[in-house]
């Protein structure tokens, strides 16, 4: 296995020509030049794990929204889980999509945001969609996962990198909500489920490096 220190390399090297047309609230495409740029670098396995990215996109854009959730939860839930020191040698890293499947590994951070980018991808509208930070309890950890209202009020459904079963955020009795956001905000969860707004999501250091680094990977 690959030292946290030539993950690292292979980032740096990486960020520069990750041509991958995705920003928060757009379709994505992988350009030819990333797709050779993997496979010189990375490898036939990783080539495959973004064609089958794009291969998920093709699939699932025009099915019906329960549909998306099920592959996307699935597709993303196969990369192996690597904590951020192991994988980046940084003890808090979010990743990229094009990151965490061309590495095959990642947290739950990353597969929250991969997650998140995709479904937006296929028209899922923002203001249904929010990463949720929470506390599992069981683990006594913190933990993130997605969040899809079908209404603003209503009881979401939970993607989670811990199970493969989608199941309504009252059922998941084992994860305390903390916050949430997307592109558009930030919300606090106070007791009873209820969610107060703060601000932007800008407020969080680590989202808005995350679209800092995909709004370069746009530039010629």
């Amino acid at each position: 296995m690959e030292t946290a220190a030539i993950q690292i390399r292979r980032r740096s090297s990486l960020l520069p020509v990750l041509l991958l047309l995705v920003s928060v609230g757009s379709a994505f495409e992988l350009s030819s030049r990333l797709m050779t740029y993997v496979q010189e670098e990375f490898g036939t396995e990783a080539h495959q794990r973004l064609e089958n990215w794009q291969r998920l996109h093709a699939l699932a854009a025009n099915a019906p929204v329960d549909r998306q959730l099920r592959l996307v939860n699935s597709f993303f839930n196969r990369v192996s889980f690597v904590s951020d020191i192991r994988h980046w040698g940084e003890e808090d890293y979010w990743a990229t999509p094009v990151e965490l499947l061309t590495t095959n590994g990642g947290d739950c951070e990353d597969f929250s945001i991969a997650k998140y980018l995709t479904l937006k991808s296929m028209g899922v509208p923002d203001d249904q969609l929010r990463i949720v930070y929470v506390k599992a309890l069981e683990l006594n950890q913190a933990h993130m996962v997605l969040a899809w209202y079908p209404e603003p009020d209503a009881d979401p459904l939970i993607l989670d990198n811990l199970i493969n079963d989608i199941k309504l955020a009252s059922q998941r009795t084992d994860l305390e909500p903390v916050y949430s956001f997307n592109g558009d905000g930030l919300w606090l969860n106070q007791s009873g489920g209820a969610r107060t707004r703060i601000g932007e999501a800008g407020k969080l250091s680590r989202w808005q490096d995350l679209n800092s680094r995909l709004t370069e990977s746009l530039r010629p």
